[in-house]
């Protein structure tokens, strides 16, 4: 897998759309995290955990044996590992790693990370090593707006839990709430207006409630090559609508610019 070049401004980001089954039975579930009004980028919005690609995170790129990163770049590996450590930090699961890890283990190790900032001593410590093999490539959004301080590019996987009985928690710093959601069910709840979502996180719930079952979900993202998308306004019509490319797996590609919450 390749990557695809963008403009030098644009800040790296990582993030893991987790799913598991839910507990009463039913339509798979995914986490969602409400971050905090304090925040720069997308305050009060429910997002997937995740976060900015930090330097550490290439470096332990280059620890990691070719014959591992199999025909993923540095860059794309770097990525993955900004996703696992950014779902460890935010949510206390720790995603993409084997190794003996537990319950108490996963806490012990997240309160590791919030003191080194980084993985590779977390890693380290608890002798686990990557696993990289758990993330599944979905998506890749850049969503360049001139009214914006910060644009992120951010690439966005597939992880499993599979079970339904998990313990997570939010960090309290960044985010301020963390639920299990089916992905039609967050729709709902931004409809009644419970919960306020941005355009990217609209139109991936959508692709998301495409899908009966984890399963379906790799399939189509595996089927699908990852295409970074670029948001563009379209004034062709009576209204401008904000646009993504028709080619990428989403069953919604336009919405009317004026009701577009975008960051």
């Amino acid at each position: 897998m390749t990557s695809e070049s963008t403009a030098s401004e644009a800040i790296p980001a990582a993030t893991i759309i987790i799913y598991r089954d839910c507990p009463q039975g039913g339509e798979p579930q995914v986490l969602m995290t409400v971050r905090s009004r304090n925040m720069t980028f997308a305050s009060g919005m429910a997002v997937f955990p995740g976060g900015r690609v930090d330097d550490a995170d290439f470096e332990l790129a280059k620890q990691v044996p070719p014959s591992m990163r199999g025909d993923l770049t540095l860059d794309e590996v770097g990525h993955q590992i900004a996703a696992v450590r950014e779902t460890l930090e935010e949510t206390g699961l720790a995603l993409g790693l084997k190794g003996e890890i537990d319950a108490d283990k996963a806490v012990a190790s997240r309160t590791m990370l919030h003191e080194t900032k980084t993985l590779a001593p977390v890693l380290k410590a608890f002798d686990w090593a990557l696993d990289l093999d758990q993330i599944v490539p979905f998506a890749r959004w850049y969503p360049k707006n001139e009214k914006l301080s910060r644009v992120y590019d951010t690439r966005f996987y597939l992880a499993n839990l599979g079970t339904g009985d998990v313990e997570v928690s939010t960090d309290q710093a960044e985010n301020t709430r963390l639920f299990w959601v089916s992905a039609k069910g967050a729709l709902e709840m931004a409809e009644q207006g419970e919960i306020k979502l941005i355009f990217p996180t609209r139109r991936n719930l959508e692709r998301l409630a495409l899908f009966a079952s984890f399963a379906e979900a790799r399939a189509q993202a595996e089927a699908i090559p990852v295409k970074t998308i670029v948001p563009q306004i379209d004034t062709s019509g009576a209204k401008p609508m904000l646009t993504i490319m028709q080619d990428a797996g989403y069953p919604v590609t336009a919405e009317l610019l004026e009701t577009v919450a975008r960051g």
